[in-house]
């Protein structure tokens, strides 16, 4: 039988509401923390989340606060589930509040732009060693909304540590959710990143009114993207054909509940970047994220003109039929690479 834990979640948005819930319906200890004092308010009381999950109710066991030394107290695990613009700032917070080697999960998806430094590397900079008995990241293909609503779902814990992995595994399992174990952080965090950029570019795509055709050739080529910067990083490239590769390509390039396919389908119905971001009312991690890579491209000398070409279109205004005509009148070559 699974050990019952004291857990905190870091994060009252709509993946960290949804993790909870699973945990307390696993039979864990939680508390949620999040700043917006509203939402914990709701949480508490009504125990919904209107903002990020609208219309649903979740258990009368929810609980959070806005002071994270309340969540942190005795806390075995701490899932951080922030975005990963706050992740800096949140984890000095957190490296001064813990006062025992805890066990980390984080399940923020992103590339921090100028360092290009994945979310686990940003962790263990603000993080001091002594203070996190393992770091373990929790990724695949997963909307929030469904989890809620009990929908079967998987996901993967990647950690170089499995017995730690097995961990995070044994507290979030169930028959609903099913976890995988996987030594690749690497590229977990890679796939789980970059595959928002693509999903921007699948939104494009069907907001300047392309098929099924379309879209196949950019998840499939935009998989290469990914694969190509991942073995350079150092990743294994048979995790990108798993559930934090190729799973959460489709699940975030298909879906209306991702918000990055969103955001592109209005940018690809003409509506510009700062419009996109009013109208979201939410983390679009695929915006920040493309910068980051553009960048890290280039560093590494690295061919990823589908990610270019979206980047393109978010920072130089590029209209988005032209990065699309001049992506297919890129020079002929070969499908096949060795990696």
């Amino acid at each position: 039988m699974t050990k019952k834990q004291k857990i905190a979640v870091l994060g009252a948005g709509s993946w960290g509401t949804g993790l909870a819930l699973v945990l307390i319906e696993n039979g864990h200890d939680v508390v949620i923390w999040g700043n917006h004092a509203e939402v914990v308010e709701e949480l508490n009381t009504k125990h919904t989340n209107q903002h990020y999950l609208p219309d649903m109710t979740l258990s009368p066991k929810m609980r959070a606060t806005l002071v994270l030394e309340e969540a942190l107290a005795g806390a075995e695990m701490v899932v951080i589930a922030i975005p990963t613009s706050a992740m800096r700032i949140v984890c000095s917070q957190l490296n001064d509040a813990l006062k025992e080697p805890t066990l980390l999960v984080h399940v923020s998806k992103g590339i921090e732009p100028d360092t290009n430094l994945r979310m686990t590397q940003v962790i263990e900079e603000e993080i001091a060693p002594e203070k996190r008995s393992a770091l373990i990241v929790l990724s695949g293909p997963s909307h929030a909304e469904e989890v809620v609503r009990h929908h079967p779902t998987t996901l993967c814990a990647s950690c170089k540590d499995l017995a730690a992995a097995e961990i995070v595994q044994d507290a979030f399992l169930n028959n609903n959710l099913r976890i995988y174990t996987n030594e690749d952080v690497i590229g977990a965090e890679i796939g789980g990143a970059l595959k928002n950029i693509i999903a921007l570019g699948a939104g494009i795509t069907d907001g300047l009114g392309y098929g099924d055709n379309a879209k196949a050739a950019l998840m499939t080529r935009g998989m290469a993207e990914i694969t190509r910067l991942g073995v350079t990083a150092g990743a294994d490239p048979q995790t990108f054909y798993g559930l934090t590769g190729i799973g959460d390509l489709i699940v975030t390039c298909t879906s209306v509940h991702s918000r990055n396919w969103r955001a592109g389908n209005m940018l690809g119905k003409g509506e510009s970047l700062e419009r996109v971001l009013e109208n979201m009312g939410m983390v679009v991690e695929g915006v920040r994220t493309a910068k980051a890579v553009h960048q890290w491209a280039k560093k590494l000398d690295i061919d990823m003109p589908i990610t270019e070409a979206i980047y393109q279109v978010l920072f130089e205004k590029e209209d988005p039929q032209i990065a699309v005509d001049r992506l297919m009148g890129r020079d002929r070559k070969l499908e096949k690479e060795e990696y």
